[in-house]
């Protein structure tokens, strides 16, 4: 599984917010919409990650949000991958990097974001699927002609 079959079946909904925004204005956004993250462009071009970790620990670190920017908040380094990545491995980048959020980029174009989650239910969901249908092939096992012994 990829990333671009977890884009497919969430949508492409993307929620950005700007280096010298107020980060008020985004922390306001993300409670507005329910999300955890925000993904910071200037230019066209991906700068940063806005998540809820980050703004926890501006608001420690300036005793509140003040007149504190994005830019002094967000992740400038934010862990990425393409839509061609693998599970596998989106999972091992974000145990490893403790991400629970990824931009997916094509080149410099950002195509969306995949969280823990939508990384979590993708498994489930394959997993069920998978699971479905081993019960179906055991369930339409052919049975043994009567009169036969089972082999040893």
């Amino acid at each position: 599984m990829k990333v671009s079959d977890i884009l497919r079946v969430k949508g492409g909904t993307l929620f950005t917010a700007t280096p010298d925004e107020p980060l008020a204005q985004a922390v306001q956004m993300m409670s507005d919409y329910d999300i955890g993250s925000l993904v910071v462009m200037e230019h066209g071009d991906l700068v940063g990650m806005l998540t809820f970790r980050e703004v926890i620990q501006s608001i420690v670190k300036n005793q509140g949000l003040g007149s504190t920017l994005v830019r002094s908040a967000m992740d400038d380094a934010p862990l990425t991958c393409t839509m061609e990545t693998e599970m596998d491995e989106v999972r091992r980048m974000m145990l490893d990097r403790h991400a629970r959020y990824m931009p997916v980029m094509d080149k410099r174009m950002l195509m969306g974001v995949i969280s823990f989650y939508d990384v979590a239910k993708a498994v489930v969901d394959s997993q069920n699927f998978e699971n479905k249908m081993l019960k179906a092939y055991i369930r339409d096992w052919p049975g043994q002609e009567e009169g036969a012994t089972p082999a040893n």
